[in-house]
């Protein structure tokens, strides 16, 4: 059964009410949720479920159980105590890993901006993050690409989120800048993120508002990985 997935319109929420649809040993669905599932190189959010009773099951993971990313279960730690089919609960996320999440995500969006190569990987990190990227020849320059980072956190972008079909992303190809991760279709529609001016690309993942909001990032390596494979390193602050 489908959950709501809430995060895709709404980023800030840091909490919901939310009725159980399914417990079994994949984990608990909900009807809705704020929780991000792993997937495109962003991991799980972190967080617990309170109950009515004030009970807190502690989330341990957070997945997706279908290849359209439309149902989610939240697998609950060990030990955790039960809930059943029907109850009511609040899910909670952990708001300052999710915080720094969104913000080291948009930042990735803007280095894929500046450096306009094929995206062969890539992950997403609270304090670190990377992209690799199918570059030929090395002689990245971490001072020059910081530098245009800067340029666009200062612009203050607004980062905007909209729909699309199946249809409309099969006719724009170029709109899909990863190699080894492809956004979710089958459902009729995919996510676009656009930054004002400087990118726009499908993703399902979490994002700020605006630039601005990423605060100070640089470029703290650029690694080989292979013969035309370069992995580019983000930091925040």
């Amino acid at each position: 059964m489908p959950t709501d997935c809430l995060f895709r319109d709404d980023s800030y929420l840091k909490d919901c009410e939310a009725r159980v649809l399914d417990v079994s040993e994949r984990g608990i669905v909900l009807d809705r949720t704020i929780f991000y599932a792993t997937s495109g190189g962003q991991p799980n959010d972190a967080g617990h479920l309170r109950t009515s009773a004030g009970t807190q099951i502690s989330i341990g993971n957070v997945v997706f159980l279908d290849q359209g990313k439309t149902e989610i279960a939240h697998v609950p730690a060990p030990g955790a105590p039960p809930v059943v089919v029907g109850d009511a609960v609040t899910a909670v996320i952990d708001w300052e890993k999710r915080y720094a999440r969104m913000r080291m995500h948009t930042a990735l969006h803007l280095l894929s901006a500046i450096l306009p190569y094929a995206v062969t990987g890539g992950s997403v990190g609270e304090s670190e993050s990377r992209l690799d990227f199918d570059i030929p020849e090395a002689g990245l320059d971490k001072d020059a690409i910081t530098a245009k980072l800067a340029d666009m956190v200062a612009a203050d972008a607004a980062v905007t989120a909209r729909w699309i079909t199946d249809e409309e992303l099969a006719a724009n190809p170029g709109l899909v800048k990863t190699m080894s991760v492809k956004p979710p279709m089958g459902t009729g529609r995919v996510r676009l993120i656009e930054i004002a001016g400087l990118d726009l690309q499908p993703c399902g993942g979490t994002h700020v508002k605006k630039t601005g909001e990423i605060g100070k990032v640089s470029v703290t390596q650029v690694e080989k990985k292979g013969k035309q494979n370069r992995r580019v390193r983000l930091a925040l602050g």
